[in-house]
C-alpha cells in the first residue's frame, strides 16, 4: 500500500504541471489582457472600476497573456513608452515560456502572488472568500447524503412498488431543475420576491452592525437561517445520483449468495440489511465522500453565489476571469488541481478503510 501511495504522490507533480501548461498556454490566445483591461478603463471604454496597483514582479509569477502582436491594439493613441512601462510593470515584456517557469517556481514555494486589481494577495483572497464555500459545500453535500443513503436504501427494500417510483419521478425531476431557476424560485417564494418574507436573501450573515450585536448562539441562528435557501438550491440536483446509486448498490448485494444464507439463518431483515449488506453496499457511496465535497466546494456554488449575492470562491474565480486577473486564475487553479489529486488519492485510502479486503498492489498485479 505505501508504494502505491508513492506512486500516486509521484504522478501528482505531472499531472498538475500539464493542468498548468495547458491552461497557460490557451491563456496567451485570450484577446484582452490585464494591461489592455487597465488601458480601456483609463481611455472610459472598459467596465474595470478597479484601479491599477502596479503588480511588479508578481506580474512575473502568474503569466498570462492578451492574443499575441495584436493584444494591445485598444491601446492605439497612448505613448508607447507609457505601454512599454505597463508591459515591464506585469512582466509581459518576457516571453511567455519564461513568464511560465518563473510562475510555476514561485507556486513550487506556495507564493503565489498579488492579485493585479487589489491590494490583497491570492492566499488572502481565498482566505477571505473560502467561508461561504466551505459553508455551501459542506452542507449541501451532508444532507445530500443524510437523505440521499436511507432513500435509497428504502428503494432498495421497496424496489418496484409505488413508493419507488413515485420517488424516483420526484427525485429525476428534482436534478432536472437547473440549479439557477431553482434558487429564482425560493427566492420568489420566500425571501419576499412576491410571497412570503422568510428568509433572507442575500449574505451568510447580517449586516455587520447588525451581526457585532449578536451573542454567540444568536450568531449561529443567523447563520443558519442565511444558509437555508442557498443550501437547498445547491442541494436538490444531488439528490438523484447519490440516491439511485445508493438504491442499486443494495440491490445487487441483496441478490447475493450471502444475503440468503443471512435470511435462511434466521436473522430479522433489519440485521441482514445493516449488519451484512450496509457495509458493503455503502463501500462505493461512502468512499467518493471526498470527491463529492470537493466537486460541491469548488464547482457547484458559482450560479448560487450569484444569485444570493455571497462571496465565495466561485465567484472569485468568476471575476478574476472577466477581468483577467492572471495571480489569481492561476493562483486558484494550482490550488484547487492540487487538493483535487490529493482528494483522489484520499478516496483510495477510504476505500481500503472501509474494506480492508481492497489491495491495490494485488489489483495492479
Amino acid at each position: 500500500m505505501g508504494a502505491y501511495i508513492l506512486r500516486r504522490l509521484l504522478l501528482v507533480i505531472p499531472t498538475l504541471i500539464g493542468v498548468m501548461i495547458i491552461n497557460f498556454t490557451l491563456v496567451q490566445f485570450v484577446p484582452g489582457g490585464p494591461i489592455e483591461q487597465i488601458i480601456a478603463e483609463m481611455q472610459g471604454q472598459g467596465d474595470v472600476t478597479r484601479g491599477f496597483t502596479g503588480a511588479g514582479e508578481d506580474a512575473a509569477r502568474s503569466g498570462g497573456g492578451g492574443g499575441g502582436e495584436e493584444r494591445y491594439i485598444g491601446a492605439r493613441g497612448l505613448p508607447p513608452a507609457f505601454i512599454e512601462q505597463l508591459e515591464r510593470e506585469f512582466g509581459f515584456d518576457k516571453p511567455w515560456p519564461q513568464r511560465f517557469l518563473d510562475m510555476m517556481w514561485n507556486y513550487a514555494q506556495f507564493n503565489f502572488g498579488t492579485s493585479y486589481f487589489t491590494s490583497k494577495t491570492v492566499i488572502e483572497l481565498v482566505i477571505e472568500r473560502m467561508p461561504v464555500s466551505i459553508s455551501l459545500g459542506l452542507w449541501s453535500t451532508l444532507i445530500a447524503y443524510l437523505v440521499s443513503i436511507p432513500l435509497g436504501i428504502r428503494k432498495a427494500v421497496r424496489d418496484g412498488t409505488p413508493f419507488d417510483t413515485w420517488t424516483s419521478g420526484a427525485i429525476i425531476v428534482g436534478y432536472a431543475i437547473p440549479g439557477f431557476l431553482f434558487a429564482i424560485l425560493l427566492l420568489v417564494l420566500f425571501a419576499g420576491g412576491s410571497y412570503w418574507q422568510i428568509f433572507p436573501s442575500r449574505g451568510i450573515h447580517s449586516e455587520r452592525e447588525i451581526w457585532e450585536t449578536l451573542t454567540f448562539g444568536q450568531r449561529i441562528l443567523d447563520y443558519a437561517h442565511h444558509m437555508v435557501l442557498p443550501t437547498i438550491a445547491l442541494t436538490i440536483s444531488s439528490f438523484a445520483t447519490l440516491t439511485l446509486l445508493t438504491k442499486n448498490s443494495f440491490l445487487d448485494e441483496l441478490r447475493k449468495q450471502y444475503v440468503m444464507t443471512a435470511r435462511a439463518k434466521g436473522l430479522v431483515e433489519r440485521r441482514v440489511l445493516y449488519g451484512h449488506v450496509f457495509r458493503n453496499a455503502m463501500l462505493i457511496v461512502i468512499a467518493g465522500f471526498p470527491a463529492v465535497f470537493i466537486g460541491a466546494f469548488f464547482g457547484g456554488s458559482l450560479i448560487i453565489e450569484t444569485v444570493f449575492s455571497l462571496d465565495g470562491l466561485g465567484k472569485l474565480f468568476f471575476e478574476a476571469a472577466l477581468a483577467r486577473d492572471y495571480p489569481v486564475i492561476f493562483g486558484t487553479l494550482f490550488i484547487f488541481t492540487l487538493l483535487g489529486l490529493l482528494v483522489g488519492i484520499l478516496s483510495d485510502l477510504m476505500y481500503v478503510w472501509i474494506d480492508p479486503r481492497i489491495d491495490f498492489e494485488i489489483r495492479e498485479g
